[in-house]
């Protein structure tokens, strides 16, 4: 009886110890799942802050409409009113417009201004646009299975193929404006990059992309290769030596261009920087991009400049055409400052660099007029990111070149 009774619980035991186990990796997995999910019920504001902030800063006299005093925002979680908006704004070519709110509650006036003038072709990557609604319309259809949604983001992507230059790089506006910046190749404020993020998150399976079809991911696939190897054929090569990138090049002859007046060919560490960052996400990178990287990791180390910080400082308010100014920017030397950048650096010589809006370079950030001395960014700190995540990437992607060995 004894034993009898030990063999029952010893098989209870058993099978009680299978059914818990079991149950623990069941609900181990509901837990993946719930946390997978929790990704897809909210639209983040971040992504939209540079559209939001110009749209609430400046009233400009070409918006189809703009902001209301005191008007409320949609929360991130209110995922159908948001998604909604994406889709109002959508112009039927399948881009967007830039610098609007798209978490703004509108009023009915509002929405039929936005409505009437659909045909309009303002559309663009500026200020972070297109890729983002395009990646927000995705959330949307994951989180709700409505197909309106998924319509929506297909015919952007369509839009960003269809935008693409042959040589792989993407302008700020299309269609093209003719006579105007705004068609260069643009790593300006992230423009190109932000499309070649969307692309690999498309192609790495991210799980709100699985509304791609396999035909329209080949062609997602084939941009996203144009679009690396023109990233790789405009590093700039001075005088024999590879360093960085600028901010736009021309879209025929892929040299580094102008922009806006103040924003001359030269090398630019900003931009530079981010296009780095993301050539190291990259698994298994080929040769081209190992050198790139490599080669720009070695410029940003040559280009740090020492004992130096930016304080930013009251100063008397100013009205320019452009903004109101309440504050100045100055060079202070410490010598226990960090590692600084310029935003540029000349071409051929490497001096740190700035310019006015006469187009007019100077070498001081003293010699930059007040509205632009407080109104750009001509000082940062992203080559530092570069230089911190490199060692982990070199012993991964690069054992057997460490360019900065004993640095």
């Amino acid at each position: 009886m004894g034993i009898t009774t030990k063999c029952c619980n010893k098989k209870y035991f058993l099978k009680t110890s299978i059914v818990l186990v079991l149950t623990s990796f069941s609900c181990l997995g509901f837990a993946q799942k719930k946390t997978e999910e929790q990704k897809f019920t909210t639209i983040d504001y971040a992504p939209f802050s540079d559209n939001t902030g110009h749209w609430y800063i400046i009233a400009d006299k070409h918006n189809m409409i703009n902001a209301l005093p005191d008007k409320p925002r949609y929360k991130p979680t209110e995922i159908e009113n948001i998604a909604d908006n994406m889709l109002l704004f959508q112009k039927n070519n399948g881009g967007w417009p830039k610098n609007y709110d798209y978490f703004a509650i509108l009023t009915p006036e509002q929405k039929e201004i936005v409505k009437a003038n659909k045909n309009l072709t303002n559309t663009t990557f500026d200020n972070g646009c297109t890729y983002t609604q395009i990646a927000a319309l995705a959330i949307a259809y994951k989180a709700t299975g409505i197909e309106k949604y998924k319509t929506g983001a297909i015919k952007g992507l369509e839009f960003v193929l269809k935008a693409q230059y042959a040589n792989g790089g993407w302008p700020q506006y299309y269609p093209i404006e003719k006579d105007n910046y705004s068609s260069h190749i643009t790593y300006n404020d992230d423009a190109m990059l932000g499309i070649m993020q969307l692309l690999k998150d498309i192609l790495d399976g991210k799980p709100q992309y699985a509304l791609v079809d396999n035909k329209l991911r080949a062609k997602l696939q084939y941009a996203y290769n144009k679009g690396l190897d023109c990233i790789i054929k405009t590093q700039i090569v001075d005088d024999g030596k590879p360093t960085a990138w600028c901010q736009q090049y021309d879209e025929v002859t892929l040299q580094p261009a102008w922009a806006r007046k103040f924003e001359p060919p030269c090398i630019c560490n900003k931009e530079s920087a981010s296009l780095v960052k993301f050539l190291m996400t990259i698994n298994h990178p080929n040769k081209e991009v190992v050198n790139a990287i490599q080669n720009a990791v070695i410029w940003f180390d040559e280009s740090i400049i020492h004992n130096t910080i930016i304080k930013t400082i009251d100063a008397p308010r100013v009205q320019t055409p452009y903004k109101i100014s309440t504050h100045d920017r100055i060079v202070v030397i410490d010598s226990t400052a960090p590692a600084i950048w310029t935003r540029y650096y000349e071409l051929k010589t490497h001096r740190p660099m700035f310019c006015n809006r006469d187009s007019k370079v100077v070498y001081s950030l003293s010699e930059v007029a007040r509205e632009r001395r407080d109104g750009y960014g001509w000082y940062n700190y992203e080559p530092q990111k570069v230089l911190n995540k490199y060692p982990k990437w070199q012993q991964k992607w690069a054992i057997d070149k460490d360019v900065l060995r004993n640095k």
